[in-house]
């Protein structure tokens, strides 16, 4: 490699060094934005003209003379303003570029005037093409082509034709490089300032659904909230106190309290799946076995009619989602809890006399899963002290850090501990029992529960 080359070579990367310098600014400005936009006006694109056409300017300024010619990297502003902002802004600064280059004279004036002007229209024919920027690759081999044209124009317009020879066997190296190099940073530049344009407009759209979302989620958890009673009921005999707490901003459990001829009806659920398509099962599932359970049948003939009407819908069938339900009647006069369990938790029973537990058990499949299944139909009765309480298994299932899970045996001895206070203050130390369980892990399930104590 002659010294020729590597001198010419390294005074015209030097040139691309100042121009990249300007070329991060014009990049973040925002008549450059406006082009990216869309929505550039005669101003911008003024602009764009004006720094471009100088970038040429520039460009011959510090071309270095040879044989009367000037080699130089005049043609990287019009290319790269054509590639970038369209025919327009290529077009306006090839025209200043070739203007100031044709006022220098020399024998090539003609042939790298013309240049200029054609590496601003065809770079804007590009962008016109594709209605964007093409890429980096397509910039720099479209920059190294077209100054291999541009030495083919000067062989073709410049005289003498030896003459001209020459000049292109010297400049041809150095000036495919430089606008090669030049070419290859302002694409990077101009490609990344694109990225991050797309890649905030994604985040932006991104957090407005999100935000969407998290408004509809808000309404859906208002609406599901207004499903669970406004109220806990008051009955002669019996402390009561129930909770149900979603582990998204909607969820699959419910509790509710049945007014009947023959006492006070108790329904704890648990829906299989989780957020909206679980949080629509229950409201459904919920309106279907009210509307059982209050016509005054037997408790195993209420969940009966429930599961023969959710199993015979075809959009349950559809979906696969079934619910696991319990669901009783206490009589305040006789104490009496006549109950059937249709696949649900068995509710614990402390025994106060005895000082121990007893598991209502489960007493037929979950509702949704099979038509015309039978309940049986069991009866407890409640002294005082003994306290009953019915939850869903997002209260056992709760885990720690080593992924233990809470269980059967800590809720039961939660409860023991806690059985001379009231209902509720029963059930506050069952959940803070849970929460100190699992130290602050998020909750993975919806955890739902009702305390029911015997004076």
């Amino acid at each position: 490699m002659d010294s020729a080359f590597i001198s010419d070579s390294l005074v015209l990367l030097q040139a691309v060094s100042v121009i990249i310098v300007a070329s991060l600014w014009v990049s973040r400005s925002r008549y450059f934005a406006a082009v990216l936009d869309g929505r550039a006006n005669n101003k911008d694109l003024a602009v764009l003209i004006i720094f471009f056409g100088a970038v040429s300017i520039y460009g011959s300024l510090i071309g270095i003379k040879v044989f009367g010619a000037i080699i130089s990297v005049r043609d990287l502003g019009p290319l790269v303003g054509g590639l970038a902002c369209g025919p327009i802004v290529g077009i306006g600064a090839g025209l200043i570029g070739g203007a100031f280059r044709y006022s220098q004279d020399g024998f090539t004036a003609v042939a790298c005037s013309l240049a200029a002007i054609l590496a601003g229209i065809l770079g804007g024919l590009v962008h016109l093409k594709t209605g964007k920027f093409p890429g980096v690759k397509f910039a720099v081999v479209f920059a190294v082509l077209f100054e291999l044209f541009h030495m083919g124009l000067t062989l073709a317009l410049s005289r003498p034709y030896p003459l001209a020879l020459q000049v292109v066997k010297q400049a041809v190296g150095p000036m495919v490089l430089a606008n090669g190099a030049g070419m290859l940073i302002f694409a990077y530049i101009i490609s990344n300032v694109i990225l991050e344009r797309e890649t905030k407009k994604e985040r932006d759209v991104y957090q407005t659904e999100l935000q969407k979302k998290q408004a509809e989620l808000s309404v859906a958890s208002d609406i599901q909230k207004s499903f669970l009673p406004e109220r806990i009921p008051l009955l002669d005999g019996f402390d009561i106190a129930a909770t149900s707490i979603p582990a998204k901003e909607v969820g699959g459990d419910f509790y509710d309290f049945i007014d009947r001829d023959d006492g006070m009806g108790f329904v704890i659920a648990d829906v299989s799946g989780k957020s909206i398509s679980a949080a629509l099962f229950m409201a459904y599932s919920r309106t279907i076995m009210r509307a059982a359970a209050s016509s005054g049948k037997a408790e195993s003939e209420s969940l009966r009619e429930a599961n023969n009407v959710i199993a015979g819908d075809s959009g349950s069938r559809n979906s696969g989602m079934f619910v696991t339900l319990f669901f009783g009647v206490l009589d305040p006069v006789s104490r009496r809890l006549a109950y059937a369990n249709a696949g649900h938790n068995p509710p614990q029973l402390f025994r106060a006399g005895e000082g121990k537990f007893e598991a209502l058990q489960v007493t037929g499949v979950a509702l949704g899963m099979i038509d015309d299944m039978e309940y049986e139909e069991r009866e407890v009765e409640l002294h005082p002290g003994d306290v009953l309480v019915l939850y869903t298994d997002g209260l056992v299932e709760a885990m720690d850090h080593n992924q233990q899970l809470f269980g059967l045996d800590r809720l039961t001895a939660s409860i023991r501990a806690s059985r001379d206070l009231t209902a509720q203050q029963i059930l506050d130390r069952v959940l803070a029992d849970i929460s100190s369980f699992s130290r602050g892990l998020e909750q993975s399930d919806d955890m739902t529960a009702i305390v029911v104590k015997a004076k």
